[in-house]
């Protein structure tokens, strides 16, 4: 059941269904709070860049999601307004971690930060952090 504004787990990983493009990278949900969401996704070679890591692209759509799925938490249907990432370090492991929040959330839009792991034999590298603004549909 949603909350009075914000969306629940289950809506938000029924959402995740009829994403084409989150099913196609992997992408899964890991934990959900209210404006605070993880996501995971295994690393295969289809998704890395000609030096072998994890390609930029596929980060930015965790940070990018990560904030969303954050928003939509507390504050319903949503889409990105902007997104701004920092690449610190090569995405080299077995699975990236997402782990996004809301900063603040207002009648119009939210403000959200997501940091990017790097999963290499079971320790975390942080290997990007960004910003968001989540817009309210």
């Amino acid at each position: 059941m949603d909350s009075p504004v914000g969306i629940s787990r289950e809506r938000l990983e029924q959402a995740l269904e009829h994403s084409a493009f989150a099913k196609l990278l992997g992408a899964e949900l890991l934990d959900f709070a209210p404006g605070k969401v993880s996501l995971q996704l295994h690393s295969r070679p289809e998704l890395n860049q000609h030096h072998g890591y994890t390609h930029g692209a596929v980060v930015g759509f965790m940070i990018d999601s990560g904030c969303a799925w954050a928003a939509a938490s507390l504050v319903g249907d949503v889409v990105t307004s902007e997104y701004k990432v920092n690449l610190l370090a090569p995405a080299i492991g077995d699975q990236l971690i997402c782990r996004s929040e809301v900063i603040k959330a207002g009648k119009r839009q939210a403000v959200c930060r997501a940091d990017v792991f790097a999963v290499n034999h079971g320790e975390e590298k942080i290997i990007a952090t960004g910003l968001a603004t989540i817009a309210r549909v």
